[in-house]
């Protein structure tokens, strides 16, 4: 079951990701209606507006690369999940699971 934990603490990982990525969007969201009510702001100075929309760039650039790295831990993940789905299309007898979803209905009766 050692391997199991690996592939669960990989899951995990990608679960953090995502949920780091959630909050860099909603950041970079924050930032650019920031720039935006401070470009509409008649006494805010040019470079200020120009010094927001930098920042809201930068975490743009990190957010591309959270994706990036998403995407490829997806498919990684993706491919063990086929993988196990094909084992266990081989190992186990269709009469079992029958079996098995039966005893659940039955039970919950």
């Amino acid at each position: 079951m050692g391997n199991r934990l690996v592939v669960q603490t990989y899951y995990g990982d990608m679960n953090n990701l995502v949920t780091y990525l959630n909050q860099l969007v909603n950041a970079y969201r924050l930032l650019i209606g920031s720039a935006g009510d401070l470009n509409g702001i008649a006494l805010a100075k040019k470079s200020e507006v120009k010094d927001a929309l930098k920042r809201a760039e930068k975490l743009g650039n990190i957010i591309d690369e959270v994706i990036e790295t998403i995407d490829k831990t997806g498919y990684c993940y993706s491919d063990y999940c086929k993988t196990k789905s094909d084992i266990l299309k081989e190992k186990i007898e269709s009469g079992f699971i029958v079996t098995e979803i039966e005893q659940q209905l039955f039970f919950k009766d």
